[in-house]
Formats: structure tokens, sequence, C-alpha cells
């Protein structure tokens, strides 16, 4: 079956491209080509796709904006969906309602331009509500999970649900969706009355010091991995005496030892060879497991050579 195609044919006011490099849309600048890449306008649109898809028997992988995600060269098969189109804010009192293409980081502008408080701590986060919720992302003390109401999704099956904050069984970087797999349309966030001042030096502070300590002068996927109990990955790396280590085109960024970054045209098979490095020496020397925060998706061309390497 000719996905593009036939996805053209039962949806032809949806943009689709066909063999599109996915490298075009991630944060790390690596990926190989897709089936079909779809682009949504609507949660109606989003539904019947995933309902054709289900219907079909055609893969399906959803995309926000693709900041901590690393996508393998040899792309993806099937059909993927890039939420970004689908971004519509609206506040109503104290209520954001977000769909899942919008950018944390708008989102917290929104809430600021509103006096809302709760969502400083996301003022540079720089993925998707979709994303966001996903991972349950967070960032300097706060999580999505201490200010969302309820998250509307439509399953993989193409059914539409809303969970309650509870439902959504939230803990560090991880959600209930992460098992289920349903696909976000739309998030509310319940937030608090502030002080437009009080919230604009919070997040003035928050970016200051996020654009000191972070390499955002260089493509990467964001923070790799979670926080190991006890400890400070960045700072295991960096005593681990591999800052600066780089493999092909991806490099341990000197700036910030938690942050893989794309220096020289690397490729998603660099980053995922350098972060098996990584765990393979944190274990050794301090017996301890780095569990990956970044999404790792696709397939792989050819066979890693990373074991032959090390």
């Amino acid at each position: 079956m000719k996905v593009a195609a036939e996805l053209r044919s039962h949806f032809p006011d949806v943009l689709i491209k066909e063999n599109e490099q996915l490298s075009s849309y991630t944060y790390t600048k690596t990926g190989g080509p897709v089936d079909a890449l779809v682009f949504p306008r609507t949660k109606d649109e989003v539904q019947m796709i995933v309902t054709w898809a289900h219907e079909n028997r055609v893969p399906l992988t959803t995309l926000g904006n693709s900041s901590n995600v690393i996508i393998r060269d040899g792309g993806i098969r099937g059909i993927v969906i890039i939420l970004t189109d689908l971004n519509a804010i609206t506040v109503k009192k104290n209520h954001i309602i977000v769909q899942s293409g919008a950018s944390l980081i708008e989102t917290s502008r929104r809430a600021l331009n509103e006096n809302l408080t709760g969502l400083e701590f996301a003022c540079g986060i720089p993925g998707s509500i979709g994303g966001a919720v996903y991972m349950n992302a967070g960032a300097y003390g706060g999580e999505v999970e201490s200010v969302i109401e309820s998250v509307e999704v439509v399953t993989l099956t193409g059914e539409r649900k809303l969970y309650s904050n509870k439902d959504m069984a939230f803990s560090y970087r991880h959600s209930a969706i992460q098992a289920t797999g349903d696909i976000v349309l739309e998030t509310t966030f319940a937030l608090e009355k502030g002080k437009e001042d009080k919230i604009r030096e919070k997040m003035a502070e928050l970016t200051e010091l996020r654009e000191s300590k972070q390499p955002l002068e260089f493509p990467s996927c964001g923070s790799v991995f979670k926080r190991p109990t006890g400890y400070f990955t960045g700072k295991l790396i960096q005593d681990a005496g591999l800052q600066g280590k780089q493999w092909g085109g991806a490099q341990i960024s000197m700036k910030h030892a938690g942050f893989i970054v794309n220096i020289d045209n690397a490729t998603a098979t660099d980053y995922i060879d350098l972060i098996a490095y990584i765990q393979k020496v944190i274990k050794e020397v301090y017996d301890v497991s780095l569990e990956t925060e970044v999404r790792i998706i696709g397939e792989d061309p050819t066979v890693s050579t990373q074991e032959e390497n090390i």
C-alpha cells in the first residue's frame, strides 16, 4: 500500500508529505525518512487519521516539537503525525485550555499575560504540550502534573477520552499514556491568580539560569538521562572524565555534561552510540544505571558499530 497516496485520497484537505526526512523536524537535526508525514489541524482530523490507521493496520507515530526525541537514521515506517498545527490556547478564568501541538513556552507566556501563576517553571522547556504531558515534563522544581486538571486523548483505536489528573498516574518523567499509547489532543491547566511583576521576575530568573547553564547554541535532544536517585547526572558524567567526549558528530556538551549536542553533522546513530557508551562507563565506574529521558524511536539503517568501537 502506498500510504501517502491512500491518505491523500481519504483526507484531501490535510497536508501530507511522502518520504520526508524527519531530520528537518527534530531538535537534534537527525532522523531518516517517513512513509507519510501528516499535519492535522483539528482534533477531529487527528481522530479520523488515527481511526484510519487502526482500521488499515498501518503503524502510527505521533510527534510534537521533537525536542526530546531521537529518530533513528532508518526513519519510521507508516504514518507520522506532527501536531504543531494543533496549537490553540484558550483562557477561561483561572484555566488555560491548550491543544497538544502548542509549545509549553508559549503557554507559560500566555499564563503571564493573564496574570496566572503556576507555569513559571516551564518558561524554558522547548517541548509541546502533548510531549510535556506524555513525559510529565519539569524543570527547576516544577512538573506539569502539579497544574494539570484534565487531559483529552484519542486512543489508538480512535476513541476520544477525558482523563483526570489522577487517571494520568503521573510520576517522575512518567504518565499513564506511555503504556497505553493514547495521543494527547488537549490539556486543561488549573492555575491561580498572581501578580504580573512577580511572575515575570521568576520567569526572567529561570530563563537566565537556563541560558547560562544549557548549550542552547547547538542542536540537542535536551536532557538525555533521567536523574538517578541520589545523584546528579551531569556531575556523574563530568566526574567520570567524559565531558567533551565526541562520537562522530555528537559531543557531550562542554557547557552541561547532561546534554549531547550536534557539533558536526551528527547522525542519530552517533547520538545513540554515545548514549550507550556513557551508560556503560557510568555503570562500570559508579555502579549507577542511567535511564534515558529522551525517546529513541525509528529503525536502524544498519547494525550499530557501537559495541565494536567501545
